[in-house]
Order: C-alpha cells, then structure tokens, then sequence
C-alpha cells in the first residue's frame, strides 16, 4: 500500500503513453517555481487521491497536477539549497561547479568529524553557463524572483530583472520590512510570498515572449511564519505544526493567483510551468511519513521532491514514474526552446521531451549524489547525513549509499535499498546482495572518477573518536 502511495502523487489518472503533438514553431515561455523545502509529503490530500497529506489544503497546486504531468520520482540534485539551486540553473551536478553545500563545508563542532571536508564553493562561477544565459542566446528574456542563494545578483548570471534575489538563503523576515537590499519593503506587514506573487504578475505583463520566469519563493524555508488569520484558523483546526500549515496554504494561493494572471493575460497555454522543491522537507515540521528522511539527508525524504510539469495542449495529464533529475531541466528546456547549448560545458542532464509530450521514458541511467562536506546536525538516523559525508546512485528500482568516514582505509559503509519493495528504506539489503551493491559501488566510483568529484580521506584530529580519545 505504501508504495502504492508513493506512486500516486497526483489528482488525474495514470496514462501509460499518448500521442505526440504537432510540432509548433513557436517557442513556448517557461514559468519554474521553486519552492523551498518543500516536501515530498507537504503537499494536499487530494494531490495523492488516497489519503495522503491531511492537514495542508493545496487546491491550486492539485489543481496544477491534474492539468499537467506527475512525477512521481522526481528528484533534487542535492539535498540542501545552494548546491541544489546550482545543478538546476546549470544542469550539472555538485562536482562541476563544487557548490555542495551552504557556507562552511565543516559546518559544525570538529569533535563530530571524522574527516576533513574538501573546500566548498558559495557563489556560482560566472564561467558556468545559466538556463537564462542558455535561453537568452535563444531570444529569451528572463526574470529571477526570490531566493537566489548563489552570489550577490542573478543578473551577472544572465537574467535580466532581478527581484529580491541575493546570496540570502532565508528571509529575515516574511513580513514588511523585508530588510532584503534588493526589495522595496511594501506596506508594513506585508507578506513576502504575497509580493513576490505581485511582482511577478507584473512582469507577465512587461516581458517580452518568449520569456523565462524563474520564480524561487522563500517559502517554505524557516522562520516559519504566515499570515495570522491562517495561523488562527489552522490552529482552530487542532493542527499540530499550525504555523507551516499556514505557509503552505499561503504559498499555495499565490500559486494560484499566479497561475490565474497567465490565463488571463492568454499565456497559459503558451507557457510551460515547472513546479519543484529545492530539496526535502525541513524537519520536523514537515510531513514525511511517506519517506524515510528530511532536507540534508540522502535518504529518499532528503531528495525525492514534488515535480509537476504542465503545458496545454502538448503534455497530457497524468503520472509517470521513471526517475527524473533537476539536471535534466535545463537540456529539456532547451530542447522545448529549440534553443542550442551556449558554450561547450559537458551537461549531467538529460532531455525529457519524449517524456513530457509523448511518454516515452528516457533510456535507463543512474542518477547520482555527491556530498563530501559536514553539516551541523542531530545524530539521530534521519539526520545522520547531516553530520556524515557521503554519496549516493539510484538505478532502476535500486538504490545504493555510501558514507565515506570512516575514512578511505576502511572498507567502503554501503547501504542498499529497493526502492520499488521498500520505499521507507527500512531494509539495508548491502550485505544480503553484496554482488549488486559490488556492481553499484563500481559504477559510483567511476561516475567519480569521471567527474573529478573530491572525496575527503584525511582524518580530522579533533574528532572526539579518535583513537587518542581526544
């Protein structure tokens, strides 16, 4: 029943293939909302059909799923924002650009390390080439509304307005004054995914066609705040986690008001809109009995995330369950565009036009994850990642991970999972298939290999562990 569940995360029915639309000359424009740790499991009941999420009221964004297109594995490329936000605007995976995680790669206390993390990168090199860059070689023109988290200012990136995005990876506030450099406060009080919603409507308004809108709300990141009347009747409800109810609510209604805006203006079935979440769910305020895991892990909940892609007459409704990458956002888009890459970077992605139009899944490939850095966290299992460096392959219906302490001279620390059997990752099958988890070991490290992705081997001697005790 569980996996039935997981495979289920939308309002249409299954539809195994459909025809193929005629080609249109016309390129369409691209609306991407990003939604920021937002759950594989935060989103509405009537989202699954069976029962799902409960407690959060998402009609808008169900909505959205029965028009367009589930995908049901649809997968960050990380599971914490920065490096996450940096394979989607370029669509290549942490070891490219070496954005792997927030900060510090030692965030935390030296005693909880084992190794020394290898250096971590804060702002995307302008060496790495955009989706706006990309599709503005094309004609587009593009606009970043909301978290950046990348640099100083999305515009030396390619995009050619600028809305409240920064390096800022939360808000001060949700509510005017903002104190965001790149934000007029509004009236006092004001809700920021509310303004972001009207920014954006008014540059549907002002942009040229074809146009790329990334739009990446703050929202759902702490501090958990919303507006007080959803506070109040959330909590009227006997809601548990009133106040993140609230934001998804909220955020939901701007969706919709967004959505909303482009029918009125014509747009709607001239525009492809991508709806995602950076990463999982932020414990323990999110609902992710679902999955095993919240944002920072490699477990499922870390980075299996809500993908719905929905464009009129060209992507029939329904669900499809082949797994699916942030990556391979930026080749698709281009494709769609018929826009061809600028410069000669080698991409990780790949296109999921036939996918998308015709459901036609791409060929098998594995997906990859790579995290050689420290978070600061609890040590409990659903947090171990946060404080572990490690990796991670999904192929197929098999998923294998690797924490790299204790060190490189050790023998590797692997765990697999069938997915497809075991959903909540409850059953570590690595010593009972030693052959299969040999074979996707070898396949990890030689993605590695590839990629040139660093794997820290030198011992931190401040971890309280070590054999010295101190």
């Amino acid at each position: 029943m569980l996996s039935t569940l997981l495979l289920s995360l939308a309002c249409a029915p299954q539809s195994d293939s459909v025809p193929a639309p005629e080609p249109d000359s016309t390129p369409p424009n691209f609306l991407i909302v990003l939604v920021d740790d937002l759950g594989y499991g935060d989103l509405g009941a009537d989202l699954s059909g069976i029962g799902g999420q409960k407690k959060h009221r998402t009609p808008n964004i169900c909505r959205l799923a029965a028009e367009g297109l589930v995908l049901t594995n649809g997968y960050a490329a990380a599971p914490n924002c920065a490096p996450s936000r940096a394979c989607l605007q370029t669509g290549r995976t942490t070891p490219r650009h070496g954005i792997y995680t927030v900060g510090t790669a030692a965030r935390g206390k030296p005693p909880q390390r084992e190794l020394i993390p290898v250096p971590n990168t804060v702002t995307l090199a302008d060496a790495e080439v955009t989706l706006a860059e990309h599709l503005g070689a094309a004609g587009y023109s593009s606009a970043h509304l909301g978290k950046w988290h990348l640099g100083p200012d999305p515009t030396t990136q390619g995009y050619d307005f600028n809305v409240a995005g920064n390096q800022a990876g939360h808000p001060r506030s949700y509510f005017s004054p903002y104190k965001n450099a790149d934000l007029e406060d509004g009236p006092e009080g004001e809700y920021l995914t509310t303004r972001l919603t009207d920014e954006a409507i008014e540059l549907v308004g002002k942009m040229e066609a074809p146009f790329l809108m990334h739009l990446a709300y703050y929202s759902v990141h702490t501090p958990l705040q919303a507006p007080p009347e959803r506070v109040a009747e959330r909590r009227a409800a006997g809601v548990k986690s009133a106040k993140y109810a609230a934001m998804v609510e909220a955020l939901d209604h701007e969706v919709g008001r967004l959505l909303a805006a482009l029918a009125e203006a014509g747009l709607a079935e001239d525009t492809v809109v991508i709806f995602t979440s950076d990463n999982g769910g932020h414990m323990p305020v999110t609902n992710q009995d679902i999955l095993r895991g919240y944002k920072g892990t490699l477990d499922e909940g870390g980075i299996r995330v809500p993908w719905i892609v929905r464009w009129p007459g060209h992507i029939h409704p329904g669900v499809d369950h082949a797994p699916v990458h942030h990556v391979d956002l930026l080749p698709t888009l281009l494709t769609l565009a018929g826009a061809e890459q600028r410069g000669s970077a080698e991409l990780d992605g790949v296109d999921l036009t036939g996918l998308l139009t015709s459901r036609i899944a791409p060929s098998p490939r594995p997906l990859f994850w790579h995290f050689p850095c420290y978070l600061q966290g609890k040590s409990d299992r659903f947090e171990h990642f946060r404080t572990t460096p490690g990796g991670a392959l999904r192929a197929g219906r098999w998923k294998l991970v690797e924490f790299f302490h204790p060190g490189t001279t050790a023998a590797p620390r692997l765990e697999l999972y069938d997915l497809e059997a075991d959903p909540l990752e409850r059953a570590d099958l690595a010593a009972a298939q030693p052959q299969r988890a040999a074979a996707m070991y070898a396949d990890l490290m030689r993605w590695r290999k590839d990629v040139k992705a660093p794997v820290p081997s030198e011992p931190e001697p401040r971890f309280a562990g070590a054999p010295d005790g101190s």
